[in-house]
């Protein structure tokens, strides 16, 4: 009797199993089809001579050779890092001022919070293409407010001077909401008695932001910090609807550079190599922020 109940439960855990590793296997499958034979694909043929259309070559470490004298490639790497370091601390620094002011007991900060959302999740292509209108100098709606006030009305998206600056500032309106989501977590984890502790002992606002708020946030602004300097890096959509690499190639970054390699000129074992470049650059920035925040945390 007690033989037959332990296979009877064997058998109910083995269907348990089983049942999980069916429900499993689509997304399994998918990862495996849409994620890592594209990336194997992909490492092949940047050791190769490919255009897409014709049989690859091997070509060695030709092509990541080739790079390193690549001007336009080097060119592309020095605007995705301007791009980069003009937009992710902005981005957290404002996501988390406007977080501090939402968490306080104000009215109506359920349609606030969404409000600062709603961007995040409307396509980038439809947003690029409503600031791309704001910009523009014959009947944008933010050059028709400076005309009005007699002031300066700067050539956005037609000179190589202002067109990264406008990039920027769109895709900083448009993901700060996401940011400022992750530093809401954080903040309803901080336990209410250490700000109240400290304004008994005196400690104004700024104190209590700089001795309470920013160490207990360290974690949620690293996680804050890694991925908005991923999505900073890979920056494409906004640059393709708006400016298209230009003017004068001044806002082609990296991400753009590859997508014309791959599409536009056919030299898709070049672009592989150039993706493979971008992910070591954006693995290497990723260990040095993680290294950073460790060090703070032994000190």
């Amino acid at each position: 009797m007690h033989t037959g109940a332990v296979r009877a439960r064997n058998s109910l855990s083995t269907k348990e199993a089983l049942w999980g590793y069916i429900f499993v296997a689509p997304i399994f499958i998918g990862f495996l089809v849409f994620t890592c034979i594209p990336v194997i694909v992909s490492f092949y043929y940047s050791l190769t001579k490919y255009d897409g259309l014709t049989e690859p070559t091997f070509n060695g470490i030709n092509n990541y050779v080739q790079l390193a004298t690549d001007a336009k490639f080097l060119a592309s790497l020095g605007h995705t890092l301007y791009f980069t370091l003009g937009t992710v601390p902005l981005d957290a620094g404002i996501a988390l001022i406007i977080a501090i002011v939402l968490n306080l007991n104000l009215r109506l900060k359920v349609l606030y919070r969404t409000a600062f959302f709603i961007p995040v999740v409307t396509s980038t292509v439809a947003v690029a293409e409503v600031w791309k209108w704001l910009y523009s100098t014959d009947y944008g709606l933010i050059n028709g407010i400076l005309s009005e006030w007699g002031l300066y009305q700067p050539p956005w998206l037609t000179s190589d001077t202002w067109a990264m600056p406008s990039v920027m500032l769109m895709s900083i309106w448009k993901h700060i909401g996401f940011n400022m989501i992750i530093f809401l977590a954080g903040l309803q984890g901080i336990s209410v008695s250490l700000y109240e502790a400290a304004k008994i002992d005196g400690a104004g606002a700024f104190k209590r932001f700089i001795y309470i708020t920013v160490p207990l946030l360290r974690h949620t602004t690293l996680f804050v910090l890694v991925l908005s300097t991923i999505r900073a890096i890979q920056v494409f959509d906004q640059v393709y609807i708006m400016t298209a690499g230009g003017p004068a190639s001044s806002t082609t970054t990296v991400v753009y550079w590859i997508y014309q390699n791959a599409f536009q000129f056919f030299k898709q074992g070049y672009a592989s190599a150039m993706a493979y470049v971008l992910f070591a650059i954006i693995f290497i920035a990723t260990m040095i922020q993680m290294k950073f925040a460790q060090r703070k945390d032994v000190n």
